[in-house]
């Protein structure tokens, strides 16, 4: 007897210039190089591509936007529904007189560099953020005294039903690390302002953050940026600190020696190991000082499985 043929399913017929991935890896797509596959990865080439999935795409079906992977934790288990990607057509970026407008896919560091290219200041800490400007969004991104709702002038967001929207910035409710978007909205744009400064001047400030990076923070290592939101008053790496985690470990999982709010892979851990990790930093932080940290990093997909003992 023949098998029954597999039922289609809702993106086997898509035409795209973007690619369709079903049971797409997503470990090698994220900075901790952790986690399971996506139920289906979709990479939206262009405008036109992301119409074309967002009319196709079944209501029901979870929808996830992923950019470079940096302030995220996929679980083991993996994602369900659609994970998807902007393409190079929603990477661009434009000056417009004292303002930048960049897309959703490309990199704060790209933006940070055309911006000193043009002479406009204030858009320097992009330097210190290691993503995209649409990933920017639900974080409020920032590092070194600013972040995105200081220098947000609109942004141009697609709709799960694929209408396109301008926003500003009271639109998105920013406050510390946190930015309010509808399940499914992606920003496909954004508008940012500078203001005129020195080429040079600007340059030396972006040099001076790319050091003060590499020499407090792990950037060689498997890790996904800052872990935990810092509490009113406190930062959070100090008061891991205090509470004696600076390398704690489970698995191959370990708490950064050189910067103690990164977690770290380091060779062969599992997402289950990671969330672990910053879990036990969570209890041992808050029976030390009573605070409760807040996740930063972005955690997805299915609750993690077995962990490892905790190792001193």
């Amino acid at each position: 007897m023949m098998a029954a043929a597999k039922p289609a399913a809702w993106y086997d017929h898509l035409v795209l210039k973007g690619r369709v991935s079903p049971a797409a890896p997503l470990a090698p797509v994220t900075w901790f190089r952790v986690g399971g596959p996506a139920e289906v990865m979709i990479r939206a080439a262009d405008a036109a591509d992301l119409a074309t999935v967002l009319r196709a795409c079944p209501e029901a079906v979870e929808l996830t936007v992923l950019g470079v992977g940096s302030n995220l934790l996929v679980r083991d288990g993996g994602v369900a529904g659609l994970v998807l990607r902007l393409g190079r057509g929603f990477a661009g970026i434009a000056v417009e007189g004292d303002r930048i407008r960049a897309g959703g896919a490309a990199l704060d560091l790209q933006v940070a560099q055309v911006a000193a290219g043009a002479g406009l200041a204030g858009l320097e800490f992009l330097r210190g953020i290691p993503g995209t400007i649409g990933g920017a969004f639900p974080t409020n991104g920032g590092a070194y005294g600013s972040d995105l709702a200081q220098v947000l002038v609109a942004a141009t967001v697609v709709d799960r039903a694929g209408m396109v929207r301008t926003l500003g910035p009271a639109d998105f409710a920013f406050s510390y690390r946190h930015g309010t978007l509808p399940d499914g909205w992606i920003v496909t744009e954004a508008l940012l302002q500078g203001r005129p400064d020195d080429p040079a001047a600007i340059a030396a400030r972006l040099d001076e953050i790319a050091r003060a990076r590499a020499d407090s923070q792990p950037v060689r290592s498997r890790t996904g940026g800052s872990t935990f939101k810092n509490p009113p008053g406190a930062k959070a790496w100090a008061l891991i600190d205090a509470a004696g985690c600076r390398g704690l470990s489970r698995g191959a999982a370990q708490v950064s020696e050189l910067h103690c709010n990164f977690l770290i892979n380091r060779g062969g851990a599992s997402a289950a190991d990671l969330e672990g990790l910053g879990e036990e930093v969570r209890r041992r932080v808050f029976a030390q000082s009573g605070v409760m940290l807040d996740w930063e990093i972005r955690r997805l997909g299915r609750p993690a499985q077995a962990l490892h003992e905790v190792a001193p």
